[in-house]
């Protein structure tokens, strides 16, 4: 396997994402205030006929008009089953393959590494059919004359390259983005993007494990081009960043921005219900003017939970994973000024920095506003033993004299032999969250590095109200997401902090 140096790049960077120069020229203020006013009454002429305009709150959303559908769409790992009870969703292989069948002009996807075949863990097991299937789907499409476009996480030295090359001899367009050396982060999207109008999010790899061996959690949004076409400005950002030597631009330029925030929601109809939706995205280098930062989402979701907060992640850590701290010694510049100059951190000194953003968020909210917090969290062979003692931390504020409410359980999908000898698989690897207010679905772990150095986004969605008598015969995907916590943690996959004789020995490296 040639190593990533040797894996090219096939397009130049598209001319949007140079900052634009300023203009000069040689006229008189009175050409140049004609030229002004001119381009506003255009300007207002547009906004009076254009058929196609989205508007944030308070504004009219009839561009996607009332036929946004919203699915949340589920991998459930082989082997698994919940009670008779529980209302199944639309898996996450079934999803994939609608949306490529429903292509007619563009896929654009966003993603960490490809991995579709069978051919990297040497087991030859027999459920990577369905992620074959849909390479060869993907592979088919630029022959219907679909465009494609892959923006991908450069890959290591070891990661396989297969799936890479296959799709750019389809003539699929592929960009790496070499955000280590731009942010110190990976590209850690997950999202699809269909012909401007559909669209994919959620916590899925392009990894054929993520369709029958690993738990995963997303939604699908169908015909809804003012949210696609949103979305499609942080793939653009990934796609203006994968040529060789780019740079990230400060500020972004303007066909970047968003209109559509924390703020100022983009009010529409989904499945008949009305909501509040945005798009937020990590790590802030990459937020152009008015993307919310995934921090201050997933914050703001917190804060303004007056009832519950139920969260569903794989990893729960008030520390960094990947990078560390540095201590600063005093060196000399160039004039002989003193400087400092990072180097590494020795023992004891810890081997990551401390965290604590959304650990005490959610304290907060606990102590103050007497909210009920329950975390549910992935237990498998990688997860990292630093972890358990801040989810017991956190599980001891709950108090009877007080009555404060915190929950902390561990979700352990179950493996037959030959299921564990399958690497990287069987984790719940959901990252989610719903309050009685809101939904939020994203691509993230819950640590430092995945919100101020790696690329992730997330969908959030507001919703108050209920879908009851709509006819639509379904919740609101904010009472999806809730019924999905709730059938998996009242499951017997699930155990209590407090109970390590059912997880010790599952959780971490034995």
């Amino acid at each position: 396997m040639r190593p990533h140096s040797a894996y090219k790049q096939l397009e130049p960077l598209p001319d949007h994402a140079v900052l634009p120069k300023r203009c000069r020229g040689g006229g008189g203020p009175a050409l140049l205030l004609a030229l002004l006013l001119l381009l506003l009454l255009l300007f207002l002429l547009h906004l009076r006929l254009s058929p196609d305009r989205c508007h944030g709150a308070g504004g009219d959303a009839r561009a996607c008009g009332a036929s946004c559908r919203i699915v949340l769409v589920e991998s459930i790992p082989e082997g698994m089953s919940f009670s008779a009870g529980s209302t199944p969703n639309p898996s996450t292989f079934a999803t994939w393959l609608h949306l490529l069948g429903a292509a007619t002009r563009s896929l654009d996807i966003a993603s960490f590494y490809w991995t579709m075949t069978n051919e990297d863990t040497g087991t030859a097991e027999p459920s990577a059919a369905q992620g074959e299937q849909i390479l060869q789907e993907l592979l088919r499409l630029p022959q219907r004359g679909v465009a494609v476009r892959v923006a991908v996480s450069r890959p290591s030295a070891k990661a396989p390259l297969n799936d890479l090359r296959a799709l750019e001899q389809s003539g699929a367009a592929v960009r790496t983005v070499d955000l280590p050396r731009l942010t110190g982060g990976v590209l850690h999207t997950k999202f699809w993007l269909v012909d401007g109008t559909h669209l994919y999010v959620g916590s899925a790899n392009m990894d054929w494990r993520s369709l029958t061996q690993v738990k995963e959690l997303g939604a699908a949004v169908y015909d809804c081009a003012c949210l696609a076409q949103d979305l499609g400005k942080i793939f653009e950002a990934y796609w203006a960043l994968g040529v060789p030597g780019a740079a990230i631009p400060v500020p972004w330029p303007a066909n970047y921005s968003t209109a559509f925030n924390a703020e100022t929601p983009l009010e529409l109809q989904l499945n008949g219900t009305g909501a509040a939706v945005y798009f937020s995205s990590s790590p802030p280098a990459l937020c152009a003017a008015g993307r919310t930062q995934d921090l201050s989402a997933l914050l703001s979701v917190i804060d303004a939970a007056e009832a519950f907060v139920d969260i569903a992640v794989m990893s729960f850590l008030p520390t960094t994973e990947f990078s560390h701290p540095q201590r600063s010694v005093c060196g000399c510049g160039s004039a002989g000024d003193p400087v400092p100059v990072p180097v590494p951190v020795p023992k004891p000194f810890p081997p990551h920095r401390f965290w604590p953003v959304i650990d005490n968020r959610l304290r907060r909210a606990v102590v103050e506003r007497r909210v009920r917090v329950r975390l549910l969290v992935g237990c498998w062979r990688h997860s990292q033993a630093t972890m358990f003692p801040f989810l017991k931390s956190l599980a001891a504020i709950a108090d009877n004299r007080t009555h404060y409410s915190v929950a902390v359980r561990l979700f352990m999908v179950p493996a037959s032999a030959a299921q564990a000898r399958i690497p990287y698989a069987r984790v719940n690897h959901n990252k989610y969250m719903v309050t009685e207010k809101a939904a939020y679905i994203g691509t993230s772990n819950w640590s430092g590095d995945y919100f101020t150095q790696t690329a992730g986004s997330a969908l959030v969605v507001n919703q108050t109200v209920s879908a009851a008598g709509t006819g639509t015969g379904t919740g609101t995907i904010r009472e999806q997401l809730e019924a999905v916590f709730e059938r998996d943690w009242s499951s017997q996959y699930s155990a209590d902090i407090g109970d390590p004789e059912r997880w010790q020995s599952l959780c971490g490296s034995r």
